[in-house]
């Protein structure tokens, strides 16, 4: 693919979560279709019609089983975060339909116990899953996506630990 070919592509909608314990350690999933380690927390795209906050909470729901009941809302960014796909990706996930994501991040506070967690869900995307500090989640993201990280965490400071 061209650069002319990848610019002209589109960055797919997409909503991400940072949900915190009271200990103030953020949820980290490691992937479940990842040939090496790479934790993420739960994100993925925002359905036609359907609002970010919207979005954001049913990616929680779909990726770890945690009900909207059991998270309170903090922050959210003020603006979208994008990134763009490494060169090996592009063309190929999302059937080559985008070039990245832009992304609007929320941060909730985790009002439920550990056993309200459960990455086995109709369509897991998590083998395992940890309470990490927001340092720790930066190391063991995929290099592609950690500025995207950094932006969040940076945004979100005043609640980080």
């Amino acid at each position: 693919m061209t650069p002319e070919e990848r610019d002209a592509l589109p960055y797919r909608p997409c909503a991400g979560v940072v949900l915190l314990n009271p200990q103030g350690l953020v949820f980290a999933g490691q992937r479940i279709d990842s040939p090496v380690p790479a934790w993420q927390m739960p994100q993925g795209g925002i359905d036609a019609g359907e609002k970010p906050g919207e979005a954001a909470l049913r990616e929680l729901w779909e990726e770890t089983g945690v009900r909207a009941e059991l998270v309170e809302k903090l922050a959210k960014t003020t603006d979208w975060v994008t990134y763009d796909l490494p060169p090996e990706l592009l063309g190929k996930v999302w059937k080559g339909k985008y070039r990245g994501q832009k992304q609007k991040w929320f941060l909730f506070r985790f009002l439920g116990a550990d056993s309200d967690v459960d990455i086995q869900t109709e369509h897991p995307e998590f083998s395992v899953w940890a309470w990490k500090s927001h340092a720790e989640v930066l190391e063991s993201i995929v290099p592609f996506k950690r500025p995207v990280y950094e932006q969040v965490f940076s945004e979100f400071r005043n609640w980080l630990r």
